[in-house]
């Protein structure tokens, strides 16, 4: 979500602009391999941490310190050669993200949060190094540890590295992640021209207050039979046979295919509704109540993710996203004249207002109802007329 202070009396908005994430792929090389055995071995690393802190709470009933944790497993990493493939920087990063795991757990277990558990080795993804283990030479090359590897140089990175990931796929290629301190904090004067609300749906991806209504293409529905096809040709394969693990990367690579497609997709959508408004006005979402409701339906809309890559673009551009409260009930009020229906039946698509009489088609009444309340929200409007529901 953007970050954004709004200074009252005017329209001038400062973001908060301090890191940036740099994605590079890693050259296919037979070197590669010894980053994969270091992924395996930070995966043991991994699981023999929350044995110990499973170990510790079971025997004096409390949280295990992550600087004990991390003095402890030093010492165990100088009796065995292949943790020494894993930088200490990487080790450390490995005891802070389960301390902060289990700092989430501690706060929010009463919401159904876990504590974190183990993992399977070969399923272990990266592991992060911070002001040490690695040096960026000239040209696209990097040397981690004592060995040099090459990267695609997608771009330029500019700015203080602070990390860098190195990531395995479910294929088994590597990537390099790298989060470099972007521009300091800096003002940026936007102009609000153009305002436009947004309405998620099931039928149509968006449906804007200025009546555009936006098809989404569900990659995902389009290549079902072929998913299945890949799926059905996996599991007839024998355990541990190099036919099964073919056909498994054939399966990853069909999702990931559809994954690329989406992602695609959304990067040019977010690009056009930003070239054409300054500000996005949506409503907040529960996708995980959605997504108990029409399962696949929503993960192959994937509302969440396109709002992370707008809320990138939108920030690049100095564009500003606002989310209203998700019970302001948008469908039932009369975008007209305010009158709030008492209920509304979710396959009622057209209603008309007993006051006004104006037919209002659901969607695009939602659309222009966000807009005011993100007008509101940003002192570009008044919404006073509006009532809004109640939060349980």
């Amino acid at each position: 979500m953007l970050i954004f202070l709004c200074r009252h009396n005017a329209i001038d908005f400062w973001y908060n602009v301090s890191m940036k994430t740099l994605k590079f792929k890693l050259y296919q090389h037979k070197r590669n391999r010894y980053l994969k055995r270091s992924i395996n071995a930070a995966g043991l690393i991994y699981n023999r941490c929350i044995a110990l802190h499973k170990r510790y709470y079971r025997m004096w009933g409390k949280h295990l310190n992550c600087s004990k944790l991390q003095a402890h497993i030093a010492k165990l990493r100088k009796r065995n050669p292949f943790w020494q493939s894993v930088g200490s920087q990487a080790v450390q990063d490995i005891c802070q993200r389960i301390e902060k795991a289990y700092q989430l757990f501690f706060k929010h277990n009463k919401k159904g949060v876990r504590p974190p558990g183990f993992k399977k080795v070969r399923k272990y993804k990266s592991f992060t190094l911070k002001q040490a283990g690695y040096k960026f030479l000239d040209g696209n090359r990097v040397k981690i540890g004592q060995r040099t590897y090459q990267f695609c140089p997608a771009r330029e990175i500019e700015g203080a590295v602070k990390t860098l990931t190195i990531k395995r796929t479910p294929l088994g290629e590597l990537f390099m992640v790298v989060v470099v301190d972007n521009c300091p904090e800096t003002q940026n004067k936007i102009t609000t021209s153009n305002i436009a609300g947004f309405d998620f749906g099931l039928k149509t991806f968006l449906t804007c207050s200025d009546g555009t209504k936006i098809e989404s293409p569900l990659f995902f529905k389009q290549s079902l039979n072929i998913v299945k096809k890949a799926s059905r040709y996996h599991s007839k394969k024998l355990k541990g046979s190099a036919n099964r693990e073919r056909a498994r990367k054939n399966l990853v690579r069909r999702h990931e295919d559809i994954s690329n497609r989406r992602r695609d997709w959304f990067w040019k959508l977010a690009h056009k509704l930003t070239d054409k408004f300054d500000i996005l006005c949506f409503e907040t979402l529960n996708l995980k109540g959605m997504q108990r409701l029409w399962g696949r339906k929503i993960s192959d809309l994937a509302f969440g993710e396109f709002l992370q890559i707008l809320a990138l673009v939108a920030k690049k551009k100095n564009k500003l996203v606002v989310f209203i409260d998700r019970w302001y009930p948008s469908s039932k009020t009369c975008s007209n004249c305010g009158h709030i229906l008492e209920s509304l039946d979710l396959s009622v698509r057209e209603w008309r207002c007993p006051t006004c009489q104006s037919i209002n088609g659901r969607d695009e009444n939602a659309a222009k109802n966000i807009q005011a309340v993100g007008a509101s929200t940003v002192e570009l409007g008044d919404v006073s007329r509006a009532v809004p529901a109640i939060a349980v």
